[in-house]
């Protein structure tokens, strides 16, 4: 399961949890003998607790992604750099190469030269 998938299901998870408190805690309440004001009353307490517990996994689901956000810039960052390291490795190594070829060649062409002088 990759992360978005776990991501995805956390997030489902959470909501089913939160939507079956609310429901569970709104029957026990109709249910409960209390008159209607103190009805209302705990109605209205419950669903500020439940405002209240989404804020804060929502502060929280901000908080991760903002640091995934910052390890993904500091991975992306290294993998650049070593990129850059290693073509440049590779360009002097290519720049290396193309010198030694010239070499071989131009003590070709001169060999070839003085053989026919």
């Amino acid at each position: 399961m990759g992360r978005e998938e776990e991501r995805s299901a956390a997030k489902s998870f959470f909501l089913g949890v939160l939507t079956g408190g609310a429901v569970g805690a709104i029957i026990a309440l109709l249910y409960a003998p209390k008159p209607g004001k103190e009805l209302r009353a705990d109605i209205k307490n419950k669903a500020g607790e439940l405002i209240d517990e989404a804020e804060e996994y929502i502060e929280k689901a901000k908080e991760k992604a903002g640091d995934i956000i910052h390890e993904g810039k500091k991975r992306s960052e290294h993998l650049i750099s070593d990129a850059k390291k290693q073509a440049a490795s590779l360009l002097a190594d290519a720049e290396k190469i193309l010198a030694e070829a010239k070499e071989k060649v131009s003590e070709e062409v001169k060999s070839k030269l003085n053989k026919r002088s």
